[in-house]
């Protein structure tokens, strides 16, 4: 087969040292295909392209697997998003624990992976939340490569805007946390962000842009992407995806340890239990009988139809929490805050569609014109503080991953990598040391915004 493939290169006199994204010391190993439970796992190669386009790209093997459940798992991760697919990825990647399974109500990425505005950044204060933020930037740097998927990953910049001498100094004093910790910071002056976007109404009389802080590595990336390549790299690994898989109830035995779960495809037994639900995490826990400490609220995401390029970074408006990007397809992506009360829908209100379009206006009122598509919303599990849990919890055997509020996409490499982490060791890393669920009974919230224990003012 190889030598055959080579002639077929050798015919089109594509020299092999030219190939692009191919690693001349891995070639045997591009073309190979690799077996994994009863499937074949191809790897994403510029050869395997060539050779696939030879034969009118037919024998392209699926993603990933559609098993049966098995009876019994050493780790059941509930919550088919980011950050389960990747606790599995990296539970079999980096612990050697493959007897995993990932139950998913609905279909894989249907949740708030695929419903959200796609920044990445790592532009936080506290040094509980620096390092683990900066160390999930640097995983999105290598993902594409680490799962031979291309999630896409844009590095245009986060520029976040002030508009007072008080926001100013808050940005610097921020800026300069993230140099301490070896994150990237740029203040950036009045006329040098009028530069980089050029559409911001800089001389606004009740809203003037002071200036920015811009960190240049952060970005955006594809948010299907992300869930589609973690799903197919936790497949190679040989965990099993479980779609359509609802998650009825929760089995403890006589002493009180999680065994298992009860769901639509039957009872499923396994050794440990991670919660990965989101917005739904309250109401998974409670059928183990844990009250965790979040709300669940909904937010809204905008697209507007395809324009020229116009933005070409991520920029926010820091006095009405408004951020805006411009996407692949032209189409202008925004958000502004939560809709204020507690729901699950996954549908927004009108009111609060009014407010990101005036915050719209505010900064760029040349969006005036542009006609808005579509605005969804997705439901976001919002703590205490504003910060997540990784963590076990009081009950034996089970895990929990909630309260993301609004960092949850941009954290997904980083989760799934500490989450996993968790659960093998049965003990925190050091980067998801601080997000316990005992921290509000020892008095250490995690609080950047400090705006005290109310979930929707975070």
């Amino acid at each position: 087969m190889f030598s055959s493939l080579l002639h077929q290169v050798k015919k089109f006199q594509w020299p092999l040292n030219q190939l692009s994204l191919i690693n001349p010391n891995a070639i045997v190993r591009c073309v190979r295909q690799d077996k994994c439970g009863d499937r074949r796992f191809m790897k994403y190669s510029a050869l395997n392209l060539l050779r696939q386009a030879m034969g009118g790209h037919k024998d392209w093997p699926r993603a990933w697997r559609d098993p049966e459940p098995k009876d019994a798992y050493d780790v059941i991760i509930v919550g088919g998003g980011g950050h389960g697919l990747a606790t599995a990825y990296y539970l079999a990647k980096n612990h050697g624990i493959r007897n995993v399974a990932v139950v998913e109500k609905g279909w894989l990425g249907g949740g708030n992976v695929g419903r959200n505005t796609t920044i990445v950044r790592s532009n936080y204060l506290l040094p509980e939340e620096l390092p683990f933020y900066e160390w999930s930037l640097k995983l999105w740097e290598g993902l594409s490569q680490d799962l031979n998927f291309n999630v896409m990953f844009s590095q245009r910049g986060v520029l976040n805007l002030v508009h007072s001498d008080a926001e100013v100094d808050a940005a610097v004093r921020r800026g300069n946390a993230m140099i301490m910790h070896g994150a990237d910071a740029e203040f950036l002056s009045r006329d040098e962000c009028v530069k980089m976007v050029p559409g911001i109404d800089d001389k606004n009389s009740r809203f003037p842009v002071y200036g920015g802080l811009l960190q240049p590595r952060a970005g955006n990336a594809r948010h299907d992407a992300v869930a589609w390549g973690y799903a197919r790299g936790a497949d190679g690994y040989g965990v099993d995806l479980l779609q359509n898989c609802e998650v009825t109830g929760i089995t403890r035995d006589r002493q009180g340890r999680v065994v298992g779960i009860e769901t639509t495809r039957g009872k499923i037994r396994a050794n440990k239990v991670g919660l990965a639900a989101a917005g739904h995490s309250g109401h998974v826990a409670a059928m183990a009988g844990l009250r965790l400490p979040i709300e669940s609220h909904k937010l809204q995401a905008f697209v507007t139809e395809g324009l020229k390029p116009l933005v070409d970074t991520v920029v926010t408006f820091g006095h009405g929490h408004f951020y805006l990007s411009q996407s692949d397809k032209g189409g202008l992506v925004f958000g502004a805050s939560l809709d204020g009360y507690n729901s699950y829908a996954q549908r927004g209100n009108l009111p609060t569609v009014e407010a990101t379009i005036e915050a719209a206006m505010h900064l760029m009122p040349s969006i005036g014109r542009v006609r808005l598509l579509r605005h969804w919303a997705g439901v976001m599990d919002m703590s205490m503080d504003g910060s997540p849990f990784i963590c076990k919890t009081p009950i034996d055997g089970l895990y929990l991953n909630a309260g993301w509020c609004y960092g949850g996409f941009k954290a997904t490499p980083a989760s799934g990598w500490c989450f996993a982490h968790t659960i093998a060791n049965d003990e925190p890393h050091a980067y998801n040391a601080h997000y316990t669920l005992d921290r509000f009974a020892r008095g250490y919230a995690v609080d950047t915004k400090g705006v005290g224990a109310q979930p929707n003012l975070h």
